[in-house]
């Protein structure tokens, strides 16, 4: 079984971005900020919507070295869909079986990343968690996601 969990677009003004949102009938019902990361996670929902059908805006802040920030274009600003799966392995073993490359494997039991056949993103994150496992948990990257 899988569960629609998010929507990522990448923004970078997330006051606008949120503004824009609340217009349409979003609201923020949470937030995540990385340090190490350097990033910002800015969850907005429908009323009654959180933890249904939510739309994740990532803002990257600005290098540390005073560098331009990043710009999005030719569709870098869409970031990916998410599910939850009932099995993070046999999800991603049915889709390598299928001939689908899994981009960021499931090393952790969590999460992962495949490609649709028209290239776009899709994470996988596991209902609950499970102990890392091979060949998953030894498994390089391969490519962007």
């Amino acid at each position: 079984m899988a569960k629609f969990l998010h929507t990522m677009i990448r923004v970078t003004d997330p006051d606008a971005t949120i503004a824009f949102f609340n217009l349409v009938g979003l609201e923020e019902v949470r937030r995540f900020d990385s340090e190490q990361g350097r990033f910002t996670l800015i969850f907005l929902a429908a009323p009654g919507q959180e933890g249904v059908a939510e739309v994740e805006l990532t803002y990257n802040w600005p290098p540390a070295d005073g560098s331009a920030t990043e710009q999005y274009d030719g569709g870098r600003n869409f970031g990916h869909l998410a599910y939850q799966v009932d099995n993070i392995y046999d999800t991603c073993a049915g889709l390598a079986e299928a001939g689908h490359i899994i981009h960021r494997p499931p090393r952790d039991g969590h999460m992962a990343f495949v490609k649709s056949p028209d290239g776009i993103s899709v994470e996988l994150l596991q209902d609950g968690r499970l102990l890392p496992q091979e060949p998953w948990a030894s498994m390089e990257n391969t490519g962007t996601w």
